[in-house]
This record gives structure tokens, C-alpha cells and sequence, in this order.
């Protein structure tokens, strides 16, 4: 079993930057970590994702060129660098991490933190 802690959300102001963390614990070593998230009204989406190995990530089209994923397996890390936020950035983020490859589909995901509210003004 793996369990999932964020940290790091809170208010921002549009433009500025905001970086996400997301605790691993327990037995197992999960190999995809992915960031998701939930805006009000909406279902929640993928944000970006990160192989074992750190490889090349995936980013969805909304956050590419502002977001970086990162991790760091010695410190079961994972996190999620946010530059020039935008109001229709905030919503609720949610860790999430998978035994195989990168996907984008929520529902390939076995494990989820409780998420952190990330809320930005204009």
C-alpha cells in the first residue's frame, strides 16, 4: 500500500508561483506519479505526469511551458512547480501514482492524496 500527502496549496496571485508537494509512504514504490486536478463544477483532469526515471513528462496542453513535474525517489517526492498562475488554475490538486507506464486516464491511477486547494486571483 502507498499513501499520498500533498502540501504547498494555498492563495496566489495571478503571475506568481507556487510549488505542490506530495509525500509517498508505506510498502510500496510506485513507478508513474501523475498530478491531477479539480475545478469547481468540473471533473477533475490530468495536470502532468512523471516516469520513475524522471524521463520525459507529460504535461496537459493548458499547463505546458508553466508547470514542471519533478521527483525525487530517495525522499519519496514528488512535485509540481507552478509559474505565471492564472485564475482558471485553481482548483483542488490531487497526487496520484501507478504500478506501470505514463497515462493520462484517471482511473489507471490505484493511488490518491486528498488533495490541496490551490486558489488564484486575478
Amino acid at each position: 500500500q502507498v499513501q499520498l500527502a500533498e502540501s504547498g496549496g494555498g492563495l496566489a496571485q495571478a503571475g506568481t508561483s507556487q510549488r505542490l508537494s506530495c509525500a509517498a509512504s508505506g510498502n510500496g514504490r510506485t513507478s508513474t506519479m501523475a498530478w491531477f486536478r479539480q475545478a469547481p463544477g468540473k471533473e477533475r483532469e490530468f495536470v502532468a505526469s512523471i516516469s520513475w526515471s524522471g524521463g520525459v513528462p507529460d504535461y496537459a496542453d493548458a499547463v505546458k511551458g508553466r508547470f514542471t513535474i519533478s521527483r525525487d525517489n530517495a525522499k519519496n517526492m514528488v512535485y509540481l512547480q507552478m509559474n505565471n498562475l492564472k485564475p482558471e488554475d485553481t482548483a483542488v490538486y490531487y497526487c496520484a501514482g501507478r504500478y506501470g507506464s505514463m497515462i493520462r486516464e484517471e482511473f489507471g491511477y490505484q493511488y490518491w492524496g486528498q488533495g490541496t486547494q490551490v486558489t488564484v486571483s486575478s
